[in-house]
């Protein structure tokens, strides 16, 4: 038996462990190791050394597997351990080392040192506003620059670290500095040699981005001169400079109208263009209407001669700014740019003339060099309904384009983040450059975000763009939007449509004088109402009493532009038509473009009616329902659609009324959006003149023609078939 004392010395000691860290040539880490029993210490890797000690042969085996596990490999020729993958290195020296230093007794040299992880910092960063121009300067970054290039090769691939020159490895992941860096020099399209210059210059237009990325920045200095924070203030949308009003402008505009009104008047300010996206119904031509109007007013006071600005929308819109602007801000010289390709170019030689004039794009498109030849600069250039630049490769598109202006907007009220490519044509037009070529932007943004569903680019983008997006729908505004809003859209006949008209007219008007002759006027009502009939009928669409017309109407055209916004912008759409024969023509465009919908006449069962209302109301697939107005006109709880639109005009306003009141009654949660077509120059503009003339006769009317029309005059029915 052995005795206490005599087992003690061949007891395991407790071991200890010293690991002396440094970094060879390579820049691999080296770790020598020393085994430590009591005052005896010991390479394990060297097996020359004999040791006496009782060695704990568990606890050693342990420790080397820690080495072994971290990535470590034996190097034969100075008996010691080498760390030389990158990829393990880093994570030794951003997790492992802990453990480490936990559990063994770790030195390193003033070499190893040098070698740990950095995070690169921005102490100090200068930004001003000089001569229009944003400059920045990053004369003070504690990394070497020039390196910066590799650095964010790394980040895009969403590598953890990025081991630069002098060996010393750089932490991307979560790194705010180099996430500000990749923002700003994506999102600002520059070079990298650029940076090496230690000043960079800018469009001003990046100032709001700037700020944005600025925030990110913890614990840096930034220094920004006044220009630069005045900008960046006056641009913040929430916190816009107040402007008055234009004392000559007929209206008083709602609270999100001035706003409007204010975005519009600082961006002009800084000579950058917006984009006015709010939905259907808000006022965007008002709000445009006041800019200008604003600029008359202020040259005026400064006794400033002033430049003519440019509203581009749709052939169906242009007699609507027109009408717009004669009513809003009638102190306006306009002049709407249409007619034949002569009369439209004695027209572009005058435009110094006007305060506004309006043009359509089919017609920009073919009048592009005329503007270009006389070299015209105008103040504000507008694009209406500006999908219309969604497709920059349209001769649209590259007409507009070309347009000079001193300011330039856009307006739409469909939400503009769907394509991605459409949006970067629009800003395009509002600030070229901007978004970058567009080959530039489909690899940074469009492809990543699209494909990839990027969410870092997407961030990215949507700070790009926000600044110069203004946005309201009718739910954010609904407090201040009245209960109903009824809007008149004109629209001008085609050329063959016009053509039929006049032709229709003058043979309608020599029969019903004939008529009156003979039987007396009141004998010739027939006569009349069938007239007047046929004369709204071309209005509508020509082919319901003509065969093989070839022609378009442009009424159709206007009604689908209405309906392919509103459905875009998630709305529910009732159409009244006084003629079932025409949803035929509307019924073959809804098809045409997968836009579902139900139809109500008079043939319509009064048990299928019901269902059809309740699956309308309850459908969100269902975005159209066409209705003719005799058949339903009451009866009818459609709180379902928040847009009416009335194809033709009616005799009796109150018809119309009650058509309306089908969306507009007890349980509408939206407000409701009345749009009336009235086609310019015809008979339908009479009678809504009549509607307004004799509102409060055609309240007590009975619904039907003979009635109303009964009540006119002579003269009031022949002026019905007189031109304008």
């Amino acid at each position: 038996m052995y005795g206490e004392e005599e087992l003690e010395k061949y007891k395991p000691k407790k071991l200890g462990v010293k690991i002396y860290l440094d970094v060879d040539k390579n820049d691999y880490i080296t770790a020598d190791i020393k085994f430590c029993y009591d005052q005896q210490e010991f390479n394990p890797l060297n097996e020359i050394e004999e040791i006496k000690t009782p060695r704990n042969k568990i606890e050693e085996t342990k420790a080397i597997n820690i080495f072994r596990k971290t990535g470590f490999m034996y190097e034969e020729e100075n008996k010691r351990l080498i760390l030389p993958e990158d990829d393990k290195i880093y994570e030794f020296l951003t997790n492992d080392i802990q453990e480490y230093m936990q559990k063994f007794e770790v030195m390193v040299t003033d070499n190893f040192k040098t070698k740990q992880i950095v995070n690169p910092k921005i102490e100090t960063l200068g930004v001003k506003i000089e001569n229009n121009l944003l400059k920045i300067d990053f004369s003070k970054i504690d990394f070497n620059i020039n390196e910066l290039e590799e650095i964010m090769q790394k980040y895009k691939l969403k590598k953890k670290y990025h081991r630069l020159k002098d060996g010393t490895f750089l932490t991307l992941e979560g790194n705010k500095e180099i996430d500000f860096f990749d923002k700003l020099v994506t999102g600002m399209d520059i070079k990298y040699n650029d940076l090496e210059e230690g000043e960079i210059q800018l469009p001003i237009n990046r100032s709001l981005y700037l700020n944005q990325l600025l925030k990110g920045i913890k614990g840096a200095q930034i220094l920004k001169n006044q220009e630069y924070k005045e900008v960046v203030n006056n641009l913040n949308q929430e916190m816009l400079e107040e402007y008055e009003t234009p004392k000559n402008l007929n209206a008083d505009l709602r609270y999100y109208q001035k706003t409007g009104f204010n975005w519009l008047k600082t961006l002009d300010k800084y000579k950058m263009g917006g984009i006015l996206a709010d939905d259907m119904g808000l006022g965007k031509t008002l709000q445009v209407l006041s800019i200008i109007l604003d600029y008359k007013e202020e040259c005026k006071k400064h006794n400033k001669k002033t430049k003519s600005s440019i509203v581009i929308s749709p052939s169906s819109l242009t007699l609507n700014w027109l009408n717009e602007a004669s009513k809003f801000a009638p102190e306006l010289k306009v002049e709407v740019i249409n007619g034949t390709t002569t009369e439209r170019k004695e027209k572009i030689k005058k435009i110094d003339n006007y305060d506004l004039v309006i043009t359509a794009y089919d017609l920009i498109k073919r009048d592009i060099e005329i503007y270009k030849e006389t070299e015209y600069t105008f103040r504000y250039a507008i694009t209406d309904e500006a999908q219309y630049l969604k497709n920059s490769n349209t001769q649209n598109a590259k007409a507009v384009k070309k347009i000079k202006a001193t300011s330039k907007f856009a307006l739409t009220g469909t939400p503009i983040e769907n394509s991605l490519a459409e949006l970067w044509s629009i800003f395009d037009f509002i600030m070229p450059g901007y978004l970058f070529t567009y080959k530039n932007f489909k690899q940074t943004y469009e492809t990543p975000i699209v494909k990839d569903n990027d969410e870092r680019a997407l961030k990215k983008l949507k700070m790009l763009i926000e600044p110069f997006i203004l946005r309201r729908t009718k739910k954010e505004v609904l407090t201040e939007l009245p209960e109903k809003t009824i809007t008149v859209l004109n629209n001008e006949m085609e050329e063959e449509q016009k053509n039929i008209y006049l032709s229709y007219l003058a043979q309608a008007k020599e029969e019903v004088a004939n008529e009156i002759d003979v039987k007396g006027f009141n004998g010739s009502q027939i006569k009349i109402l069938a007239a007047l009939t046929r004369l709204r009928q071309i209005c509508c669409h020509p082919s319901l009493f003509i065969e093989n017309y070839q022609g378009q109407s442009s009424k159709l055209n206007q009604c689908m532009e209405l309906v392919e916004d509103g459905v875009k912008s998630g709305h529910k759409i009732l159409i009244f038509s006084t003629y079932t024969s025409m949803f035929e023509f509307l019924e073959d465009e809804l098809k045409s473009k997968n836009i579902k919908y139900f139809k109500l006449t008079g043939g319509t069962k009064v048990s299928q009616r019901i269902e059809m209302v309740d699956e309308f109301n309850r459908n969100p697939e269902i975005k159209v329902f066409l209705i003719s107005l005799k058949a339903g006109g009451t009866g009818l709880n459609l709180t379902g659609a928040d847009i009416v639109i009335h194809y033709d005009p009616w005799w009796n306003l109150s018809a119309e009324n009650q058509a309306t009141d089908r969306a507009y009654r007890i349980g509408q949660k939206n407000n409701v959006q009345v749009y009336k077509l009235i086609t310019k120059n015809s008979i339908e503009e009479k009678i809504y003149e009549l509607q307004e003339k004799k509102a409060r006769l055609a309240e007590n009317m009975l619904n039907t023609k003979t009635t109303f029309v009964s009540k006119l005059s002579k003269d009031e029915i022949m002026k019905l078939f007189s031109k304008i």
